[in-house]
Parts: C-alpha cells; sequence; structure tokens
C-alpha cells in the first residue's frame, strides 16, 4: 500500500513538473503571433482561475469540501500565492530575450538559491554536500547557457529576468510546502493563483491597459521601461487561441498534481523527480520551436540533474543502522 503511493507521488509530481516545462514553448509561440506579456499572462491566469472555481464549486455542492480555514490561513496563501503571478511574469519577460532552453536553466537555480535562503532563515552554514552541490549546479549552469563558448547570444536582460524568476519561485517552493497543507488540493491551489492573479492584473493594468487608455492622466513609462509597455487595445483572441492550453498548463494541471504528489513523495523525492521540467522544456523548445541546444548544453543540463539527485539522494535513502 505504502509503495503505491509513493508511486502514485512520483507519478503526480512528474506530470505536473513536465506541464510546467512545456509551457514556455507555448508562451514563446504566443510572442511570435504578436501577443504581449500582459496578454499572454492575463488569458493564463484569468482562466486558470475560472477552471479551479468551477471545481471547488463542483466540490462544495457535492458536500466533498467540509475543510474550513484556520486562523487567517486564507490571507497567508493569497499572500504567498502572490509569488507565483510574479514568477510567471519574470520567467515571460526573460523569454522574449532569451532561448526557453537557457531560461528554464535559469530557472533551475533555486536549487542554489533555496539553499543560500535556508542557511539564512535557519542562521547556519550549509553542509558541505550543499556547497558541493551549488559548485555543481554553477558548474552545470555554465556549460547549459554556453557562457564558456560564447556561440549562443545572450541578452543581459533575459538573464536578469531569469534569475529574478528564480528567486521568486524559490518564495513559492518555501512558502507553499509550509501552508495550510490540511486544505484540499483544489481550495489550496486557487487561494494561491488568486494572489497570483493580483498581481498578474497589476501588470495589465500598468503595462498595456493603463497606457493607452489612460496615459494622458498618468505618466506609465516611471514604471515600466518601454519595451514592456504595449501601447495598443487588450486583444481578447489570446484567450481562445493559447488560453486554454496557458492555463491548464501554467495555473491549474501543475499546482493541482504537485500539492496532491509531494505530500506522497517527501520534499527530498520530490525535489529530484520535480528537476524532469529541465530536460522536457529543453526538448521541446527544440523540437517545437528549432532552437539550438549544443552537445555542452545538454551535458551541463545533465550535470545540474545530477546535483539535485546527490544533494537529496540520502532523504530517499537514508542509510539503515546496523544492529
Amino acid at each position: 500500500m505504502q509503495n503505491n503511493q509513493l508511486l502514485k507521488g512520483v507519478l503526480f509530481v512528474g506530470l505536473g513538473s513536465s506541464f510546467y516545462g512545456m509551457l514556455a514553448t507555448f508562451v514563446k509561440l504566443a510572442y511570435d503571433e504578436g501577443y504581449s506579456t500582459a496578454e499572454v499572462t492575463a488569458s493564463q491566469f484569468v482562466l486558470g482561475i475560472l477552471i479551479l472555481i468551477t471545481i471547488n464549486a463542483y466540490l462544495f455542492f457535492k458536500g466533498k469540501d467540509q475543510v474550513k480555514f484556520q486562523g487567517n490561513d486564507r490571507i497567508k496563501l493569497l499572500v504567498a500565492g502572490s509569488s507565483i503571478g510574479l514568477t510567471s511574469l519574470f520567467y515571460y519577460i526573460a523569454v522574449q530575450y532569451i532561448n526557453v532552453s537557457i531560461a528554464i536553466v535559469l530557472l533551475m537555480q533555486t536549487v542554489w538559491i533555496s539553499i543560500l535562503v535556508e542557511s539564512i532563515l535557519q542562521k547556519s552554514f550549509p553542509s558541505l554536500k550543499k556547497i558541493l552541490a551549488v559548485i555543481i549546479v554553477l558548474v552545470g549552469t555554465l556549460m547549459a547557457t554556453n557562457l564558456i563558448g560564447q556561440k549562443i547570444d545572450l541578452d543581459w536582460r533575459g538573464i536578469f529576468w531569469g534569475l529574478i524568476a528564480a528567486c521568486s519561485f524559490t518564495t513559492t517552493m518555501f512558502t507553499a510546502n509550509r501552508l495550510a497543507n490540511y486544505l484540499p488540493t483544489y481550495k489550496k491551489s486557487l487561494y494561491m493563483i488568486l494572489g497570483g492573479g493580483f498581481m498578474v492584473l497589476m501588470f495589465v493594468l500598468i503595462s498595456q491597459i493603463g497606457p493607452y487608455y489612460f496615459s494622458d492622466y498618468v505618466n506609465f513609462n516611471s514604471f515600466l521601461s518601454d519595451e514592456m509597455i504595449a501601447n495598443r487595445p487588450f486583444n481578447i483572441s489570446i484567450f481562445f487561441k493559447w488560453g486554454i492550453a496557458l492555463s491548464l498548463f501554467g495555473t491549474v494541471l501543475p499546482p493541482i498534481l504537485m500539492n496532491k504528489g509531494f505530500p506522497m513523495t517527501g520534499l527530498g523525492l520530490g525535489s529530484i523527480v520535480a528537476s524532469v521540467e529541465l530536460p522536457v522544456s529543453v526538448t521541446m523548445a527544440f523540437v517545437l520551436l528549432q532552437e539550438k541546444v549544443l552537445l555542452v548544453q545538454w551535458l551541463g543540463i545533465i550535470i545540474i540533474l545530477f546535483a539535485i539527485v546527490f544533494m537529496n539522494y540520502s532523504q530517499v535513502f537514508p542509510k539503515k543502522n546496523k544492529i
């Protein structure tokens, strides 16, 4: 029975990570059709929220959702969820300037950023194993982004936003696994996505709705650079062309599947399985976007995956004490 639960957990986390790994490719395809970052993120979160509200309403009326919030957990989830919206925004801005295969590598820098944050919060020096894992990740990153060979042009703006996305994603990882774990997965996911949706709404207002309709009253260039502002009407066709795919692979399936899977796998094994997002994203970009991925980059990706396994292996397979 325990093995079945573990297998289910691995399946849930693996699927959730794989779906999220596909997301950036869809975003890039939407960009190629002329859609803005505001339009892409708005369609993802609006439709995602509507789908989650529908699921929660169905469960409520069927009498399957009787769990109530404890204390101020509702507000905590909304605040914590804001980092989900910010991660999407930063990540999508990054793929405007760099290849998806590079952006996902930058997002995976959460491996060493989380170690740094954990050390600061716990006021303790990281273990030798974690330090080695950080070094391995950084070496893998140099190879995966081909900074040494310089055969691929890297826009510093893409690097910056990719690393900011990694910092935001680290916040999501730290808060999501520590808040309101007693709630049903669908309910918890809804409130976190609502928090993320608020941040996306602010970005849409500042980067597109405001500049087009209210530029006579507010100087929106004081908030964002010219390249981030889309001074045109909001193109609602994004909801029909890419909205369903973006919402399902970005705001519905990954959080539901991973919130269900992580309690079954534990954080150690879950982190290893979740790293499947990296090769899935690079493969999608290679196949669908025809992005050039050099052999040295594939080797760098393998090294990063090795670092993740190396860091979590002892948690998954602890040594048994000999009697």
